[in-house]
């Protein structure tokens, strides 16, 4: 599996140039850069450990006080790629878990975490774009496998202080389903 290393900075411009450095510094490829709200920049990169490692050590030095939050998985889950570009391939939905976050990056490793640890499969990752900032992921399976995946998660992000809401639905409206499908 790739690793990821993801970077979340205050500043658009400030943004761009790390970017460039993380790129230029390391063989990694680039996932997503781009701009989100509120005004806020995002880099996204997979590759071998140690070159996503060098390369977010460069962004920490080159963004330093622009930098809100950074984060490196190893070995993320296969799952987390498809959930971020919004290509995911679930045929049926059971019941769904939802965790809200105000930190882009903590949502990440939790929702890696979520998935590793409990049979569920990510729907969807979404990351600040067109929410105020705000990031979520939905989970699916069945009802205990939601709820521990969850409460997994819940843990990771309220010791960074950034959960803002959670639920589990054990038995969504078939209209809903066909929205999250």
């Amino acid at each position: 599996m790739k690793s990821i290393g993801f970077v979340e900075l205050n500043s658009i411009a400030k943004g761009v140039e790390v970017a460039d450095q993380m790129l230029k510094t390391a063989n990694v490829e680039l996932i997503f850069s781009t701009a989100t709200c509120p005004g806020k920049y995002i880099i996204l990169i997979h590759g071998d450990v140690t070159s996503v490692e060098n390369s977010i050590k460069v962004a920490k030095e080159i963004g330093s006080e622009f930098i809100i939050d950074d984060l490196m998985i190893p070995n993320v889950d296969e799952q987390i790629f498809p959930a971020l570009l919004g290509t995911t391939n679930i045929e049926q939905i059971h019941a769904i878990g939802v965790i809200e976050s105000l930190s882009m990056a903590s949502l990440i490793v939790a929702a890696d975490v979520c998935i590793k640890k409990s049979d569920v499969k990510l729907l969807e990752l979404r990351l600040g774009s067109g929410i105020g900032g705000k990031s979520y992921f939905i989970v699916t399976g069945d009802v205990a496998a939601v709820r521990a995946s969850i409460e997994v998660g819940i843990d990771i992000i309220k010791d960074t202080g950034n959960l803002v809401y959670y639920t589990v639905i054990p038995s969504p409206h078939k209209n809903l389903k066909k929205v999250l499908l």
